[in-house]
């Protein structure tokens, strides 16, 4: 099943090391950051358990939480939280899905065969309070994420939710943003965007970053 931007997010029940979860109940009204790792007590998967968890504050300014999905058991997940907490200096504090006989990882489309018939690959999903995924995101098993930009993927999401808006490359909150070309109204865009624009083409017009 190949799952694309817009889509909902397929509701699944699954055990956790917080307990049975019913994936969109658990869910609720917050953003959510869902991402698999290829197996526990690996080197890689540490490290980005470790951040990810550093990041709760972030995650929780923003209205969002993390759910971790492996086709390991809940006795290795709890197994190896202790080695994650005592050598990242975190507290693991979100739900690590076991997915033993990988219908979670199937699901969302998580194995890849040509890369490992047995394993997930680094895949990330960032699903909105509608349970929409609005974006994706996929690694190999050998490269760790950069969840400082999964930080940033949902800044701009959030941002160009409430504001017709897009964000250019390598944005930053609090920069300048980029009127989207769809809006044309002079009055309009006054009432929008009071303190002004700078056109450098008529489709390129940049702004300040609304609420900054």
């Amino acid at each position: 099943m190949s799952l694309l931007i817009g889509d909902v997010a397929p509701d699944f029940e699954a055990d956790t090391t917080e307990g049975r979860i019913k994936f969109h109940e658990w869910a609720g009204k917050d953003w959510v950051v869902f991402f698999s790792h290829p197996a526990d007590f690996t080197p890689v998967c540490t490290t980005e358990l470790g951040y990810t968890a550093r990041l709760k504050d972030e995650f929780a300014k923003r209205g969002a939480k993390a759910l971790v999905v492996s086709v390991d058991s809940v006795e290795d997940h709890k197994r190896w939280i202790k080695d994650i907490e005592e050598t990242q200096n975190a507290s693991v504090q979100f739900p690590i899905i076991a997915d033993t006989e990988r219908k979670v990882a199937t699901l969302y489309n998580m194995i890849h065969p040509n890369a490992d018939a047995k394993l997930t690959v680094r895949a990330v999903y960032v699903i909105d309070p509608n349970k929409k995924i609005r974006a994706s995101i996929v690694y190999p098993p050998s490269t760790g994420r950069n969840f400082d930009e999964v930080l940033r993927l949902i800044d701009s999401l959030q941002l160009t939710d409430n504001h017709k808006v897009a964000t250019p490359v390598n944005w930053r909150d609090g920069e300048d943003v980029i009127i989207v070309p769809s809006l044309t109204d002079p009055k309009e865009i006054e009432r929008l965007f009071p303190k002004g624009y700078k056109a450098v083409k008529p489709y390129l017009r940049y702004t300040a970053q609304p609420g900054s």
